[in-house]
């Protein structure tokens, strides 16, 4: 591989990659952030997602000035693609880093996005913004490609050099380049798409899959707990076939299953298809804070406890297991929906951030040393922490109280005979 590359954005995805490609060769990882930019060469990495000595390992320039992707001849740019408060994309990220990578890079440049987006978005919003800010003609003086990330933060056996690459490119022989630039760090090798529009709507749909399965577990979870059946339980009974697919219910939240399919259904809805089972399945897991709420809450009724005024103890604020990632996590709508009835809520998590939970929900964390016993306690997040520590974070809850088991965490015998849980 002939190519020197630099990679924009180095958050759970960017990060990954040009450390990857900075164990083969020099590789310029460029962030707007001066902070995380620090952190970084330091040898810090707050998303924890590459370990100190893997950062120390590599060749790789950190910088906040752009004039240094001007060394670079192959770009991939791994910004975030979130949604705003109507549910629509919003490419402003997207759309900057175009803007910056547009206005330093040099002719036979080949630019690669990563972010997740519609189909269509890479060579109908990214390359005209390339164009106007280079002054170059795209297919003659500079090309692009697309090839989807498939980072799952907190996740360690499924990372980046281990998982086959999906890839694309504007013609045969960017794709090539493209391709062979990923298989030189890509040990199961790449995948070649026929279009760039191709990589986009596989990756886009990698997620939408998984959030309708998970509405259909929710629904689920919802009718068996009126029939009085431990969702669990037949889970596991019909985890026992062969292909059935072991989903389980749950707050979806973070920066992929639960936005990624607003791309995609805002993109159909353009076309003029109005996209029924994605927005159901949205419509189920966006609604599933205010359900697990209000039936936990008609336990809390039923066994003869107070709710206004109390105090609630709530465990997992991350938006999954394992990871400090804030981004849209789905504990916050189920804190708030406890607040609604004047409950206070004492809010832990292992790993998440104190400063970020701060100024993104106005949430200050607290250690367990400082909650006070409770009739009432949430299990909200599987942290390892949790799970091999309960008997520790169980002491906050009451003789009599009752916990909220989100993730299926208690098991017969957590529990004294007084206490009781109800779980999704």
């Amino acid at each position: 591989m002939n190519r020197t590359i630099a990679v924009v954005g180095l958050g759970y995805v960017g990060l990954p990659v040009a450390v990857a490609f900075g164990k083969k060769n020099r590789t310029i990882a460029f962030d707007i952030n001066d902070e995380r930019i620090e952190e970084l060469k330091r040898g810090y990495d707050r998303t924890n997602e590459v370990e100190s000595v893997d950062l120390g390992v590599t060749d790789v320039f950190y910088t906040t000035d752009k004039s240094e992707l001007k060394e670079a001849d192959f770009i991939i740019i791994a910004v975030p693609t979130p949604i705003n408060s109507h549910n629509q994309p919003d490419l402003t990220p997207l759309i900057r880093a175009s803007e910056t990578v547009g206005s330093v890079m040099v002719p036979g440049t080949i630019v690669v996005y990563e972010s997740t987006v519609y189909p269509g978005a890479t060579e109908d919003i990214c390359a005209p913004i390339l164009e106007e800010y280079s002054g170059l003609k795209r297919g003659k003086d500079f090309f692009i490609g697309y090839s989807p990330e498939r980072i799952n933060p907190g996740d360690k056996e499924h990372t980046f050099t281990k998982i086959t690459k999906v890839v694309s490119g504007e013609n045969s022989e960017v794709l090539s380049i493209v391709a062979e630039v990923y298989e030189s760090v890509v040990t199961p090798g790449v995948y070649r798409a026929e279009t760039i529009r191709v990589a986009e709507a596989a990756k886009i749909i990698e997620n939408t899959q998984r959030d309708v399965n998970v509405a259909l577990m929710n629904e689920l979870a919802v009718l068996f707990d009126k029939m009085g059946i431990e969702t669990k339980d037949v889970l596991a009974a019909a985890g026992t076939k062969w292909n059935f697919l072991k989903f389980s219910p749950g707050l979806v939240g973070g920066h992929c299953i639960g936005v990624d399919p607003y791309y995609l259904t805002y993109k159909a809805q353009e076309v003029g298809h109005h996209p029924e089972m994605i927005l159901t399945g949205r419509r189920i897991n966006d609604g599933m804070a205010q359900y697990i709420a209000i039936t936990y809450i008609k336990e809390i009724i039923q066994k003869g406890l107070k709710v206004r005024g109390e105090t609630l103890n709530f465990l997992g604020l991350t938006f999954k297991e394992n990871t400090p990632d804030l981004r849209n996590t789905k504990m916050v709508d189920l804190i708030n929906e406890f607040k609604t009835l004047s409950m206070k809520v004492n809010v832990h998590d292992p790993l998440a951030d104190r400063k970020e939970a701060k100024q993104l929900y106005d949430i200050t964390l607290m250690d367990t040393t400082d909650m006070p016993v409770s009739d009432f306690l949430v299990l909200a997040v599987a942290h390892d922490e949790y799970k091999e520590n309960k008997d520790k974070y169980l002491k906050c809850l009451s003789e009599e109280g009752i916990v909220c088991d989100i993730k299926g965490l208690i098991e017969p015998g957590d529990l004294s005979e007084k206490q009781s849980v109800w779980r999704l």
